[in-house]
């Protein structure tokens, strides 16, 4: 099994080239959609929130969206009902992006999964699924990356 978490971290890594290059318009860096994307289907989430909701460390988020703000993006405000919550907000730039990243996914995934079947691809999406699944369920258990 040593192959498979080789070939996931090439794909992840490959994802993350192909992602940079198609933002780089947009101003954003490879790893900033996913940020874009959970603020903007979630206006005022709280940043330790958005932390756990992307499986990253609340450091690195406090790093993205201070970049993110400086370029537009986002804004955050404290929580009136607890100062110590930052609550992040898109900005209209943020939902102008949305639609680019949304294609840039779309056809990251067509490029992928080029030359498989339909029944593939769906199996290959049944399978991530579970693997994401099963390391969230690790990550829970242990409790790392949330902190």
């Amino acid at each position: 099994m040593p192959r498979f978490m080789k070939s996931l971290g090439e794909v992840w890594r490959c994802a993350n080239l192909y992602r940079a290059e198609q933002f780089e318009a947009l101003e954003i860096g490879g790893y900033q959609d996913s940020y874009i994307i959970e603020i903007c289907r979630q206006p005022g989430i709280a940043q330790e929130k958005l932390a756990g909701l992307i499986y990253v460390h609340k450091s690195n988020v406090a790093r993205q969206l201070n970049s993110l703000e400086e370029k537009g993006f986002v804004t955050r405000e404290p929580d009136a009902t607890d100062k110590r919550n930052l609550l992040v907000y898109p900005t209209e730039k943020a939902y102008a992006a949305l639609p680019a990243i949304r294609q840039a996914h779309r056809r990251w995934n067509e490029l992928v999964l080029d030359g498989l079947s339909e029944e593939e691809q769906e199996a290959v999406a049944r399978y991530m699924e579970i693997l994401s699944e099963n390391a969230k369920r690790v990550i829970a258990k242990h409790g790392e990356g949330r902190e």
